[in-house]
């Protein structure tokens, strides 16, 4: 069946068969998956007119198969932000009880390509009409929400349904008869196969598959042409009643085995819904996955003092609202006639209460034991800051001792980033060599190693700009038996000669 959120209208609440309890639904998930379907879609400063605004439509673009292949076929990757023409996920279902009736609903979302093209009185195109009201309208790409839903009973097997959209064309008179906006789709055909496979007792492996099926006519088409039959921010979410999701990054160790052979291909799956209030002991579950092109850590939350979208999901909000108040009008005017949500945007910042703006100004979550930022002190600043704190400290220098060798600058080591807590984009230089350019202390108490990966082509050039990836030293192994020697040590005076050297 096809429900969901189309055309902005809200989903249809489902029921579980026969138990008249609510069917899983993505409630929980809706603002990051919102984030995550109009990330690029307009950035600041939200005018046509603005070169990044010229160059859209960068995350989870599934085109058809015959463009994007064009030059040779494409080969699998993790990054969401690589042309393709499918999407692979793969996670593990791990069943409460083995006799569990187990419910799993899928939902794959993506944009379809819009375009608005202004018409004059005399219904020719135009690039920008001025309406006698004063009001402007631009020719632009704008895009509608799609969404097709799968509602099972788990079992072995493979399951098909379509996530199609039909051509269509709707026009809109402008007051006055100024003139008019056509708005015209191309078709997308495209479709979605949901396969589960049992790897033990309660243990299932889940595989969805999306696929463009459709055909731009001439391979060698340009990018914009190609993009009217494309599935644009493409990302899947996947409810389950009975059972729960496997983390891909904090597995549990019974399970590590089994989550590191899963592939997944231009998405990365995450668990969904608020954080545990605690860490789990055998790795961490949810209800609730969102397969992303973009690369996102489990439980990811939209910050509850983000008054509204800006479309620039990792952002900062203050930031993006001081520079959207700082618009010229005229500015204003051509980001109006850009976009709707454009305008809402604008209409947002200029009627902002300051007690909404002042929530803007920062948050510290993480200095805490449980994640909650550590109390002020008399002067306003945080109490683990002390004057001079950093005295002495030489991150060029500095070492740390792991595993009984001292490690510090110009060490290898091996990365071996931990499971919880770990970020997602670390977990894939697992297993690689490094070398460790300096030891930073955090004004926390905890120490990080900054290393350059020693595979990585521009390695050299990151040392130089000081663009380093960073690890715990619990999350390195030194190799090679070589010990930095520490230069508190070295520093100290040696003793004098004993009696018998005497």
């Amino acid at each position: 069946m096809a429900d969901g959120l189309v055309d902005g209208r809200a989903p249809r609440t489902a029921l579980v068969e026969g138990s008249g309890r609510p069917a899983p639904t993505f409630e929980a998930m809706s603002a990051v998956a919102d984030a995550v379907l109009y990330e690029g879609y307009l950035l600041y400063p939200y005018r046509r007119s603005s070169p990044k605004n010229r160059a859209r439509w960068q995350f989870g673009v599934l085109f058809p198969r015959d463009w994007v292949e064009a030059d040779g076929p494409v080969g699998p990757g993790m990054s969401g932000a690589a042309d393709s023409w499918y999407q692979r996920t793969e996670c593990l279902l791990r069943m409460r009880r083995p006799d569990a009736a187990v419910r799993l609903r899928v939902r794959v979302r993506y944009l379809q390509l819009q375009h608005k093209q202004v018409e004059d009185a005399d219904g020719l195109p135009v690039e920008s009409l001025t309406c006698a009201d004063g009001t402007v309208q631009l020719t632009f790409e704008e895009a509608v929400a799609r969404a097709a839903d799968l509602t099972i009973a788990l079992d072995e097997g493979e399951h098909r349904f379509a996530v199609s959209s039909p051509a269509a064309t709707e026009t809109e008179e402008l007051p006055s008869g100024d003139g008019r906006i056509v708005r015209r789709r191309a078709e997308v055909r495209a479709s979605a196969v949901l396969e589960a496979e049992r790897l033990g007792e309660g243990l299932f492996r889940l595989r969805v598959r999306t696929a463009n099926d459709g055909h731009v006519g001439d391979p060698r088409a340009p990018r914009d042409l190609a993009l009217r039959h494309a599935l644009i921010a493409t990302h899947t979410l996947l409810g389950v009643e009975g059972a729960e999701f496997v983390s891909l990054i904090d597995p549990g160790r019974a399970l590590q085995e089994a989550t590191r052979s899963l592939r997944n291909d231009f998405t990365f799956p995450v668990l969904g819904g608020a954080p545990p209030a605690t860490a789990p002991e055998d790795g961490s579950v949810s209800p609730l996955l969102l397969s992303s092109p973009i690369i996102l850590p489990d439980h990811p939350q939209v910050a509850p003092e983000s008054p509204g979208d800006l479309h620039d999901a990792g952002e900062i909000d203050e930031i993006l609202t001081l520079r959207t108040m700082l618009l010229t009008d005229e500015e204003k005017r051509e980001a109006r006639a850009t976009d709707p949500r454009a305008a809402e945007i604008l209409d947002r910042v200029d009627t902002m209460p300051p007690e909404v703006f002042e929530r803007l100004h920062g948050a510290i979550r993480s200095l805490g034991p449980s994640g909650e930022a550590s109390p002020a002190s008399p002067t306003g600043r945080p109490a683990w800051w002390q004057e001079g704190g950093d005295d002495g400290l030489s991150p060029a220098t500095d070492t740390v001792l792991v595993g009984g060798v001292r490690v510090g600058g110009g060490s290898p080591v091996r990365l071996r980033p931990r499971g919880r807590g770990a970020d997602a984009q670390d977990m894939f230089l697992a297993g690689r060599t490094a070398t460790v350019a300096a030891v930073f202390h955090d004004v926390d108490g905890s120490t990080h190693l900054a290393v350059t990966v020693d595979d990585d082509p521009a390695a050299e050039l990151h040392g130089w700009y000081g663009r380093f990836h960073y690890f715990r030293p619990d999350e390195v192994e030194p190799l090679g038996g070589t010990d930095v020697p520490d230069p508190a040590a070295a520093e100290e005076p040696s003793p004098g000669p004993t009696p018998s050297e005497a």
